[in-house]
């Protein structure tokens, strides 16, 4: 009987942890976001951080919500886009697949973006190739980019 009472009262406590913490995981990640930006900094610049769903889900409303200090969505997610299509950011440049210009008009794209929670989310979770694609405006870009390496001008001039 000493068990079952045990078990009752660890279910209720589990039970209402779990509602505390999710009716203020909003609540969490403003406080984080207003009052230790160093740590959000961190936080939306890692990919790699495990981070709770509901948590993530929070953090992503917030970045879709508008510019945060800190965070470039060319700077943070664009490189790992740009592998998703089999391309790296240093190579395109270095080898002359892209000029400075294009190149600016792709992260400017990236930067104005209206999926940047969700492109968050799924730069995170290592999303595949196809959600990418109807995840990102610089995606017929990109693919042209991969697909013309002999003729990088004409890939990018297709693309826009």
């Amino acid at each position: 009987m000493g068990t079952t009472q045990n078990t009752d009262t660890t279910s209720w406590w589990e039970r209402l942890t779990e509602r505390c913490y999710a009716s203020s995981t909003a609540t969490l990640a403003h406080k984080l976001k207003h009052e230790a930006s160093a740590s959000y900094d961190a936080l939306i610049n890692d990919l790699g951080r495990p981070l709770e769903p509901r948590f993530e889900q929070e953090i992503a409303k917030q970045l879709a919500a508008g510019p945060t200090a800190h965070f470039s969505p060319a700077r943070t997610l664009m490189p790992v886009m740009l592998q998703r299509f089999g391309l790296q950011e240093d190579t395109l440049q270095e080898s002359g697949l892209i000029n400075h210009a294009d190149y600016v008009v792709l992260r400017d794209n990236c930067n104005a973006c209206a999926a940047v929670g969700d492109c968050w989310k799924a730069m995170r979770a290592s999303a595949k190739l196809d959600e990418c694609r109807k995840l990102c405006p610089n995606a017929k870009a990109f693919d042209a980019l991969a697909s013309h390496h002999d003729n990088p001008r004409a890939a990018i001039n297709v693309s826009y």
